[in-house]
């Protein structure tokens, strides 16, 4: 009792000296856990090297975009939990040791089997105070292996799935990257004249408002006039705004520094409108057969319907096999090593009550991810036809957006030409202007809309660049891939779909 006592003291003296308390984050901390972060992003990247293309940007999102690194490293630890689950189906080999120490020994005593009374021989000991014992065994259930080997199939499923999102996230952030690629494109070649025009318009402004102060004119003039005036600088300034982000929008999305000052090229913007020519119906099944968010509901119904099967194991009793080699070096055994083997079958009864309960739960789950994967086909379906609908519109209003952009630039050179000869005012000339910027701002959007609609049809249709380990492949190879990928889209080729057997 007296080493009882000790130990629990021992024991309550060390709890109380290793408290856990709750611990706030220090600001070194946090600091230190930042900046290991931006170094971990900012590693292995290379640096912009001239202008950037489309093809360029889009590769480099693919490489360095910290989301797609998050899908990737998601489908690597699918990838793993399968691995490690497919370990659960072998039989499990057990090793161990122990020590025991009585202080006195284990002493018995015997009665007769007939007569009840005690026997006549000595108390006897039957077991040393110390004695270490080893085994090493092997045990192998049926049930468990069952139910491992479901799991391992189920986990099977959520390796494609993890896939099939990183699929998906690949799309939209080519998606993002088109968009705000145009944006910046728009930016670089209207912010010149945006900030011309701006400067332009504060000069006629202090001049309007000189003239107001001198009373040369009626006062009602000089006022509609600088009312003009503002309103243009309030259309131009939110112009500016609108295009001022875009740099670092697409800076974010290709992991470049978000203060640098790069250059985009202009790809050709004429919109190829060969999707309109394909037959509906054969981008309908390609769109069904490659679709990522459908591919996702179809392994989800084979991951509920392996649900179901676990859960039938459950109904089954369960067998296991035992087989071990064993050694004490208790000195009062005959027989200090010996080999053991042994077979169990196991029946839970009472859980034949839960089984219809468990069975109901498990055709819900197939019934319900059926439901889910057909509602998934007519979204699929709907998506197709609305992103190949907003594509016609898209370019029908690219194609009317440049004409009036070209027909305002030519407006805007003749009403320049007759300010320059006095025939025309200055606010005219700026007028002039500002409808010109924001015709071809309208014409960059309208082209960035059709950019868009472009990667919303490629994306329903489950069209991705051919790139296997992206991680992995250089950046000139990957923006190779990147530019066929492209060139193939803007032919109106379908991927090619296996024929059915």
């Amino acid at each position: 009792m007296g080493a009882i006592a000790v130990t629990s003291v021992l024991v309550l003296s060390g709890c109380s000296t290793f408290n856990v308390d709750n611990a706030r984050l220090s600001t070194p901390e946090i600091r230190d856990t930042l900046l290991q972060d931006k170094a971990a992003l900012q590693k292995d990247i290379e640096p912009l090297a001239g202008p950037l293309t489309l093809d360029g940007a889009i590769a480099r999102a693919i490489k360095y975009n910290a989301d797609r690194r998050y899908r990737a490293l998601e489908e690597a630890v699918a990838m793993g939990t399968f691995e490690a689950g497919k370990f659960d189906m072998l039989p499990k080999l057990m090793a161990s040791a122990g020590y025991r120490d009585r202080d006195k020994d284990l002493i018995t005593r015997s009665v007769d089997s007939v007569t009840g009374q005690p026997s006549l021989a000595n108390p006897y000991i039957s077991s040393s105070r110390e004695a270490t014992t080893t085994e090493i065994g092997i045990s192998w259930s049926l049930l468990d292996f069952g139910q491992s080997y479901y799991a391992a199939r189920q986990n099977a499923d959520r390796v494609m799935i993890a896939g099939e999102r990183r699929r998906k996230a690949l799309h939209n952030l080519i998606l993002d990257v088109r968009t705000a690629y145009w944006r910046v494109v728009a930016a670089q070649k209207l912010l010149p004249l945006l900030r011309t025009t701006i400067a332009d318009s504060e000069k006629a402004l202090q001049d309007a408002r000189k003239a107001e102060d001198d009373r040369i004119r009626s006062p009602l003039e000089p006022l509609r006039y600088q009312r003009q005036l503002l309103e243009n600088l309030r259309l131009l300034e939110t112009i500016e705004q609108e295009l001022s982000t875009a740099r670092i929008e697409l800076a974010n999305l290709t992991a470049l520094p978000l203060n640098t000052d790069y250059t985009v090229v202009e790809p050709a913007s004429d919109i190829n409108t060969a999707w309109l020519n394909q037959p509906l119906d054969k981008m309908e099944e390609v769109a069904l057969l490659r679709n990522p968010d459908l591919r996702e509901g179809i392994y989800n119904s084979r991951i509920a319907q392996q649900e179901t099967r676990r859960a039938m194991l459950k109904l089954f009793p369960g067998l296991s096999f035992n087989y071990g080699a064993k050694h004490s070096d208790d000195s009062y055994l005959i027989n200090q090593s010996w080999n053991e083997a042994g077979i169990q079958l196991s029946f839970n009864l009472l859980g034949l009550l839960a089984a219809p309960a468990q069975m109901r739960l498990a055709d819900a789950g197939v019934a319900l991810a059926d439901q889910k994967r057909m509602a998934m086909q007519m979204a699929v379906l709907s998506q197709l036809h609305i992103a190949r609908l907003q594509y016609a519109n898209t370019a029908r209003q690219y194609e009317r957006s440049d004409a009036i952009a070209q027909v305002d630039n030519r407006i805007t050179q003749h009403v320049s030409n007759q300010a320059d000869a006095q025939k025309q005012s200055a606010l005219d000339r700026i007028s002039q202007q500002s409808a010109a910027a924001l015709s071809q701002l309208r014409r960059y959007q309208a082209l960035s809309n059709a950019q868009a609609a472009a990667s919303r049809l490629q994306a329903t249709l489950g069209m991705e660049p051919t790139i296997d380990a992206a991680s992995d492949m250089p950046l000139a190879s990957l923006t190779d891939a990147v530019s066929k990928s492209l060139q193939t889209w803007n032919k109106g080729q379908l991927p090619e779909i296996e024929s059915a057997p």
